[in-house]
């Protein structure tokens, strides 16, 4: 997915201002299964995926939680490095070669400041990233792991064959032979 069609889906803006934020984005490289934002560190920059699968996860009484996966078009970010430039609780591990496009969040803080059709877009990026987040919170409170599977099958049926089944276990909150007698029903 092309960086101007990942911006522009976040929220219309102007071409000047698109350009603006293009001439401070790079693309970069990252092989399979390489951590590029790390917990208990403050991320300085944002990404977004032009092409790959990444997952975050948590570390909870030494064991990986995988709480997202992120895929081609969608943002990266620690919400608590962005917002308050403290540590992330999380960390981002490529499951797929990927190609991302970054920006540093102090480019983006001076924007913010410089141009307020930017600072707008900034604002709908972080309200787009709760409503995320608000949305993944509730639905885990809400169904069955069967739900959770048939609802990961629905809204991105490519992820089941290009993630590992232990991470999308591990998203659903159960263990592996749970998921493989959901999906022998299923």
């Amino acid at each position: 997915m092309e960086i101007e069609q990942i911006l522009t889906q976040i929220s219309p803006i102007s071409s000047i201002s698109l350009h603006q934020l293009i001439d401070k984005i790079e693309l970069i490289n990252f092989p399979k299964n390489y951590s590029f934002l790390n917990a208990d560190k403050i991320e300085k920059k944002v990404y977004f995926i032009k092409k790959g699968i990444v997952r975050a996860y948590t570390i909870d009484d030494g064991k990986e939680l995988t709480f997202w996966f992120g895929k081609e078009g969608d943002s990266i970010l620690s919400m608590r490095s962005y917002v308050e430039n403290k540590t992330s609780y999380e960390t981002i591990e490529t499951i797929e070669d990927c190609e991302l496009y970054e920006i540093k969040i102090a480019d983006l803080q001076e924007f913010y400041l410089t141009n307020l059709e930017i600072a707008n877009w900034g604002r709908k990026l972080a309200e787009n990233e709760l409503i995320k987040t608000e949305e993944r919170f509730i639905s885990r409170q809400v169904g069955t792991a069967t739900d959770h599977y048939r609802k990961l099958l629905i809204e991105t049926p490519s992820l089941i064959n290009r993630v590992q089944l232990g991470y999308i276990a591990s998203y659903l909150g159960i263990s592996q032979v749970t998921l493989s007698r959901i999906r022998a029903e299923i």
